[in-house]
């Protein structure tokens, strides 16, 4: 297990931080790793080569953990809010770890893989989110963090005709379920498990594979004529057209998963009069918004002026009193206007309630629109 660089450390490199190097990717320090920001067709190409091919990306900073044994699905319900009990072999779960308060600590992806749960937490939280499981529910089953595996995410349209080509039964997954596979190469065969999600809004697949295989990987789908690389300036962009929440922006230990539009994720057996509802950190709090409201939400905006509003914008009401603050803003690319995510009192959260933001000292005309700002284009 690797630990978490400071100021005083090295950053930390990820299995293809050669290859980064080879491709011209400019790196930037990200979550205590070196990783590429963009490569020379910049963060605009790259973003369109997602949404209209595919897009190879580095995520391999990000921690993933495996928890085994019979009592590994009901121990981690205690720590959070979602069914992982009744999620089905090969099927993947969005789920976030809670708080006493109701906040959130960070969120993830939870796979069923026969008698194992596979998790997908956040760079940035990895080695808190191991801890906390290790001290809540290490006594009832075992926990292995797989922090040295590298996770490669191939997005968009045509990312399963690139995939195929390696292995064409990937083709029959459909979105949030996922699989073992042997991937054929032109250097041999690479075993993976890959599930078919993202973050960007298109349809694509997220890869864990051992770290000395991931550069012959990565190679592989790089020669495929649909693929190119994109670095995290793109997927930045990329998942908030698609309304998508980054945590320690849009969500945090101060935002509740209903304040943050994330109620969909808790399934009714965990909701007040659910069969096995409570018994998570932070119930309390999340069971009363979820039955009557909370008092502020997260929204989307459209901006009605050229420039764009970036996170930490004040936003006011139509008498300048400030009601609430942008999270996430970018000129979106695909949209081609000003997109952000802010939370604001739930009596202005209804779409087509007029906002205006305070940009260096004027007030940009913002409304609250319909989340995504791109339709996402899942494979279900």
């Amino acid at each position: 297990m690797t630990a978490p660089a400071t100021a005083d450390t090295p950053l930390l490199q990820t299995p293809l931080h050669a290859l980064h190097q080879e491709l011209g990717a400019r790196m930037v320090p990200f979550a205590g790793y070196a990783m590429p920001v963009q490569y020379p067709a910049g963060i605009l190409a790259e973003h369109r080569q997602c949404r209209a091919a595919a897009a190879l990306f580095d995520v391999s900073h990000m921690g993933q953990i495996v928890l085994r044994g019979d009592g590994a699905a009901a121990a981690l319900e205690r720590v959070l809010p979602q069914d992982i009990a009744g999620l089905g072999d090969g099927r993947q779960r969005y789920a976030f770890f809670t708080a006493e308060d109701g906040g959130l600590l960070d969120d993830l992806m939870v796979t069923r893989r026969g008698e194992e749960l596979f998790l997908v937490v956040n760079a940035g939280c990895k080695h808190q989110d191991l801890a906390l499981l290790q001290r809540e529910i290490g006594a009832a089953c075992t926990i292995e963090p797989q922090f040295e595996r590298a996770l490669l995410a191939l997005q968009g349209p045509q990312a399963v005709t690139a995939l195929s080509r390696l292995n064409a039964d990937v083709a029959a997954l459909r979105f949030m379920t996922g699989g073992h596979f042997t991937l054929q190469t032109a250097g041999g065969a690479i075993d993976v498990f890959l599930t078919r999600s993202g973050y960007t809004g298109e349809d694509g697949f997220e890869i864990s594979v051992a770290a000395d295989q991931a550069e012959a990987l990565a190679r592989a789908l790089l020669a495929q004529a649909e693929v190119a690389p994109a670095g995290l300036g793109a997927r930045d962009t990329l998942r908030l057209e698609a309304g998508l929440c980054l945590y320690g922006h849009d969500i945090d230990t101060t935002t509740s998963p209903v304040e943050a539009g994330l109620a969909w994720a808790i399934q009714k057996v965990r909701r007040p009069g659910g069969e096995r509802a409570g018994g998570y950190p932070g119930a309390a709090r999340i069971g009363a918004e979820l039955t009557d409201g909370p008092a502020r939400r997260r929204v989307g905006l459209k901006g009605l002026d050229k420039a764009p509003v970036r996170e930490g914008t004040t936003l006011v009401d139509a008498d300048g009193t400030a009601i609430g603050r942008v999270t996430s803003g970018t000129l979106g690319p695909t949209v081609q206007q000003p997109v952000a995510l802010a939370y604001v009192p739930a009596a202005l959260a209804e779409v087509g309630t007029a906002l205006q933001a305070e940009v260096r000292g004027r007030r940009l005309p913002m409304v609250v629109a319909t989340l995504p700002f791109a339709p996402h284009r899942y494979h279900r």
